[in-house]
């Protein structure tokens, strides 16, 4: 695998080590759970060569995963709150000491540049940390108040619901895996994730963290494959859904996971919106702006692609922002020198590409970008702001998961308000402001799971210790924070009778009772007792 060559004109740092190998592919094979003699060809997206012939599972294997994870689980699940959390501070310290081989791969395997790679490092730790630390907290269990006073006391345990169905897509291997698949571990349950071939060799050495901390092998078991061959095999096992994609499909996995009763949490799709206020920095807000529009060539859940713009600002900031955009340095280097990669595959170039030549087709203008790049590899496109986008075009409404931007000018908040919440998706938004007050004002106003002020998705995606998800169109439950952790468990509430006092069991002891109890409950109303 050799880095493209860069015109001296172009504006990118292709660098020159992004044939550097990874020796360990092979070895990382032993962990795939497959039987059978398929492979699927991995790429590199750099370079569009083949990196890798990945094994492929079958509905037998995904059977086999479960099965064992099952056998696994229990002593996990009776290995306690203090156990888990060593072994999970342990894998904590491994991903951080391991961050230049994690680094490597997930570069290799995804385009991504150094730096937004080094997001995911960071929030697989910080993951990693907090459900370690929270689960005894959130999960230990809890007394609470009995409906009958010193007749009866009450608690709540919590448990595990046995082992997690985790179905991960391509774009961020290891923070997507981490969000969902470390809480699961340390609320005592195992996991089998089906990891989408082009994300699975980051998988694959994230997990080898955690088994070398600790976890044993069988508990977290991945499988590969098609999502028409195994992908109903991985939800009809679990005792817990956890998806991450497209909405189409996370539609279909909700239906089959209600067949059974299985509970779900869904991450979909997204169209989210950024409001920039007239109060604003022009220059600060198109930083912020660009960043949060082109992160991972937008190839991200929560990335921006829909720009509001208040008209007193909108000239300086489109300004900004196109001046900002247009010095974005593209690169394939393993190193820290480009600010965006490269798309991750042919069938996400044809989608940007479509969607930017419908815009121009009907009318929009291309103020920045708009072009693909084969002088830097087979899947670089440039960061692209479009205007004058109308509801027709095809990037006016529906997600195109790439580094394209549509800006709109509006006259006042409201305006801008009642644009961004005109979607069928709510999973993140962002509003620019000078003032926290008035962004926090206008924040609270729109219809998105997370919303970011001053800040296009990392405040809200950072935040490991608050929920994440999306409304609407957007997915269903959440990941994160002690939601994240509850989801895994099932709550069962255990009474006990004090004898204090025996409880009425024929009609004349209810006479005797009605009189005291309407009292008790009069009373505890007044003393405002739940």
């Amino acid at each position: 695998m050799t880095a493209p060559t860069v015109p001296s004109s172009a504006p990118s740092s292709a660098g020159t080590d992004a044939s550097r190998g990874l020796p360990f592919l092979v070895e990382l094979d032993r962990d795939i759970r497959s039987t059978t003699r398929e492979t699927a060809a991995v790429i590199a997206p750099f370079t569009g060569e083949g990196l890798h012939a990945l094994p492929l599972s079958s509905e037998h294997d995904v059977a086999d995963a479960y099965a064992r994870a099952r056998l696994a689980q229990i002593a996990w699940a009776r290995s306690g709150f203090a156990h888990r959390r060593a072994v999970l501070l342990r894998a904590h310290d491994l991903v951080l000491s391991r961050r230049e081989e994690l680094l490597d791969t997930l570069q290799t395997e995804t385009g991504k540049t150094r730096g937004h790679a080094f997001e995911e490092i960071f929030q697989a730790a910080g993951v990693t940390r907090y459900n370690a630390l929270a689960a005894r907290r959130v999960l230990g269990g809890e007394r609470r108040r009995s409906g009958l006073p010193a007749l009866a006391t009450t608690r709540v345990r919590y448990r595990p619901k046995g082992v997690a169905g985790v179905i991960t897509p391509w774009n961020f291997p290891l923070s997507l895996a981490a969000m969902d698949v470390v809480p699961a571990l340390a609320s005592g349950c195992g996991v089998v994730q089906k990891a989408d071939n082009q994300g699975a060799l980051s998988i694959l050495l994230l997990r080898r963290a955690f088994i070398d901390a600790g976890v044993p092998a069988d508990l977290w078991a991945v499988v590969t494959g098609a999502g028409a061959t195994i992908g109903s095999a991985v939800t009809a096992g679990a005792d817990y859904v956890c998806f991450t994609g497209s909405t189409a499909t996370g539609l279909t996995v909700a239906e089959q996971a209600a067949r059974t009763l299985t509970g779900a949490s869904l991450e979909l799709g997204g169209k989210n919106p950024m409001i920039v206020l007239d109060d604003v920095d022009p220059h600060r807000a198109a930083a912020q702006a660009a960043y949060a529009c082109f992160s991972s060539m937008g190839q991200l859940c929560v990335s921006i692609e829909r720009l509001y713009v208040q008209r007193a600002v909108s000239e300086q900031f489109l300004r900004e922002f196109v001046t900002v955009t247009r010095a974005l340095l593209l690169g394939a280097g393993l190193d820290y020198r480009a600010d965006v990669g490269t798309l991750t595959s042919q069938a996400q170039l044809d989608r940007v590409t479509e969607h930017v030549a419908d815009a121009i087709e009907h009318g929009a203008t291309v103020q920045a970008g708009g072009r693909a790049r084969p002088d830097l590899g087979p899947y670089f496109f440039e960061p692209t702001i479009l205007t004058g986008v109308t509801p027709e075009m095809l990037c006016s409404a529906s997600e195109t998961f790439g580094p394209v931007v549509s800006v709109s000018i509006v006259d006042t908040e409201q305006e801008a308000i009642l644009a961004a919440n005109d979607s069928d998706y709510g999973l993140n938004a962002s509003v620019l402001s000078g003032s926290a007050r008035r962004g926090l004002r206008v924040a609270a106003a729109l219809e998105a799971g997370s919303v970011n002020v001053n800040e296009g998705y990392r405040g809200s995606f950072s935040s490991v210790a608050a929920p994440m998800g999306g409304v609407k169109g957007s997915g269903l439950g959440r990941r994160n924070g002690p939601e994240g952790l509850l989801r895994f468990v099932n709550p069962v509430t255990i009474s006990r009778a004090t004898g204090l006092l025996p409880l009425p069991t024929t009609g004349a002891g209810f006479a005797r009772m009605a009189g005291p109890m309407v009292l008790l409950a009069r009373t505890l109303k007044t003393l405002r007792r739940r």
